[in-house]
């Protein structure tokens, strides 16, 4: 009795931990595995209309580096992990709002919206992810990230709960002086809304419905 309590037990446990599913390798491992073209100097190619079925081309002007470095230095409070990640937050918001106004994503839906696979306008949780990666990977080569790397993104899910526990992918930020990484979440809300940016271990723990709030 007492050895099936303890089944019933991990059984349960199991079934209440959302299954992972990471890779080995870098961002442009990701980006490959999605048929994008990594970023070539300030230029990405923007994925929409759901699992990067579209790819757009985007290239940041001088203009728009100047404008993220100014946003980020005057979003940070001070030289930390913690307020390079606000700042990062805040500079996907503004680079989703210019995109989007240049490609037509601009009145991107937050979440999941199944009947939207092929639209132009829309993005899911695999555009979102790949293109904050690549968004990030700007930053990074100009110098913006001075406390973190671009990671690989990953995917989780809970399928037994059904449409409630659908895979979800983010993209990640490692944290250099630690081995922590961060969920760099933007498809939980509107297009140019900030993203939200929590600990790897603590993004997506429930269902789609109790995701993190967006960094501000």
């Amino acid at each position: 009795m007492r050895l099936l309590r303890s089944v019933s037990s991990l059984v349960a446990a199991a079934l209440l931990a959302a299954c992972t599913h990471a890779r080995d390798g870098t961002p442009i491992d990701h980006l490959a595995t999605f048929g994008v073209t990594p970023p070539n100097g300030n230029t990405v190619y923007v994925c929409h209309a759901y699992g990067c079925q579209m790819k757009t081309r985007f290239r940041f002007t001088a203009a728009d580096i100047v404008a993220l470095r100014t946003l980020m230095e005057t979003t940070r409070k001070a030289d930390t992990p913690y307020e390079e990640r606000r700042a990062v937050a805040y500079a996907i918001g503004w680079i989703e709002r210019r995109v989007g106004d240049v490609i037509g994503t601009k009145d991107d839906r937050p979440g999941m919206d199944f009947a939207a696979s092929g639209d132009p306008t829309q993005q899911d949780c695999v555009d979102e992810s790949t293109n904050t990666t690549s968004y990030m990977l700007v930053l990074q080569s100009n110098g913006l990230l001075r406390h973190h790397s671009v990671a690989r993104p990953f995917a989780k899910d809970q399928l037994w709960r059904g449409v409630a526990g659908w895979t979800h992918w983010t993209a990640v930020l490692q944290e250099n002086a630690t081995p922590q990484k961060w969920a760099v979440d933007s498809w939980i809300y509107a297009n140019g809304e900030n993203p939200a940016i929590v600990e790897v271990e603590n993004w997506y723990i429930a269902d789609l419905a109790a995701l993190p709030q967006s960094t501000h």
